[in-house]
């Protein structure tokens, strides 16, 4: 579909039009309503009123009960011989989303994931960054093939997320969904649009492709990167942290080996905040003249 037809398509929607009636902007990828035109032995027979022509819709692929002269709601996409095909069922993710799907085979051609239909979303080996293991969920990007017309899946994030500074503040909490590992850290899609960073050494848990999760943001760059953390920036992960490390202390009988000097995983899994929060935390108690910090841990002033 073209950008017009796609904008007529809208605009129709808008002004209250019934989905029947524009049906033939409709395209793969596209979810439309169409009319049931026939019934045979594979099942309902759709009209597109456009270029696909009378559109299959299996049996299989039904859900409730359709008749003949019905308008119907379904999704278009290729089967396995690249036919137009409709689909009552709907997709895990839509052509234009970022989606988080499972692998299920491997062949020859490229992989293909599990996305909620009867046949499974090829990831072509030019859109693959290395080969992908059944079993697995990896962060994709699902779009129409301009040259096969395919609906198709890409792991290469970056080409598809906007390039423009975004408009976001520091310390706004966003949606993150990760898609790969360097050496700074993790790769994040976020809001869906743009990219950004969670550096490795504020991050304590092991974060997997695909994986969604809620962020705030750190920094903005002036070459447009965004800095990104798992925590609120100014405040800890436990909103009262010196609280928890003077009860700890006083369960331990007011010495505890954690410092400044300690390991920032070591803190995390003792009190699952970042060093920096730990840090922040006892600084303050310091001042307030609650512990002692020494070299080989914290102390309680009695």
């Amino acid at each position: 579909m073209t950008v017009d037809s796609r904008a007529a398509n809208a605009y129709l929607i808008a002004r209250g039009a019934d989905l029947t009636y524009v049906a033939r902007m409709a395209d793969i990828g596209e979810r439309a309503r169409l009319k049931v035109l026939r019934e045979s032995g594979p099942g309902l027979f759709l009209d597109s009123e456009g270029v696909n022509g009378e559109i299959l819709l299996p049996r299989h692929e039904t859900t409730g009960d359709v008749k003949l002269g019905e308008a119907v709601e379904v999704f278009l996409y290729c089967d396995s011989e690249d036919r137009p095909i409709a689909t009552m069922r709907k997709p895990l993710a839509m052509p234009g989303e970022f989606a988080t799907l499972r692998c299920v085979n491997v062949t020859p051609i490229g992989s293909f994931l599990d996305w909620g239909l009867a046949k499974d979303l090829l990831v072509p080996f030019r859109e693959q960054l290395n080969r992908l293991d059944v079993g697995k969920s990896y962060a994709v990007y699902v779009y129409v093939d301009e040259k096969s017309g395919r609906i198709v899946a890409s792991r290469r994030i970056t080409r598809f997320l906007k390039k423009e500074r975004p408009d976001y503040e520091v310390g706004q909490e966003v949606d993150l969904r990760i898609f790969g590992k360097t050496d700074l850290g993790y790769k994040a899609i976020i809001n869906g649009e743009y990219a950004g960073v969670l550096f490795a050494n504020e991050v304590f848990q092991d974060l997997q492709s695909g994986e969604q999760t809620v962020g705030y943001i750190t920094g903005l760059r002036a070459d447009g990167k965004v800095d990104l953390s798992l925590y609120k920036p100014g405040q800890a992960k436990i909103d009262d942290l010196e609280a928890r490390i003077e009860e700890e202390l006083d369960a331990r009988g007011g010495y505890w080996e954690l410092c400044d000097a300690s390991p920032a995983e070591v803190i995390y899994a003792e009190l699952g905040v970042s060093k920096k929060a730990f840090k922040r935390a006892t600084g303050a108690l310091f001042r307030k003249r609650r512990i002692t910090i020494g070299k080989d841990g914290i102390r309680q002033v009695k």
